[in-house]
């Protein structure tokens, strides 16, 4: 089996998040994707966590973190300040 990556998990989550709202699965089934939702979520959570760690480490200067929150432009999405 392939090694998960953020890409893929997200795209699942939005399978499965679609599959919910349609509300044609029974209980047993929505609650199966429910379960596998979460875990996805807390995968993606860890691997943004892990993405942010990083970007903090290259913001480093003399020794010391610019703490440097990020932006969000017109769409919602988050940049890095100029």
């Amino acid at each position: 089996m392939a090694k998960k990556s953020f890409e893929n998990a997200l795209a699942r989550l939005e399978q499965i998040t679609a599959e919910l709202e349609d509300g044609q699965q029974g209980l047993e089934t929505s609650l199966k994707k429910f379960n596998e939702g979460i875990e996805l979520v807390r995968f993606c959570n860890q691997k943004l966590s892990e993405a942010r760690q990083q970007v903090d480490l290259l913001l480093k200067e003399d020794g010391t973190l610019q703490n440097a929150a990020f932006a969000e432009d017109e769409d919602g999405d988050q940049e890095l300040p100029a």
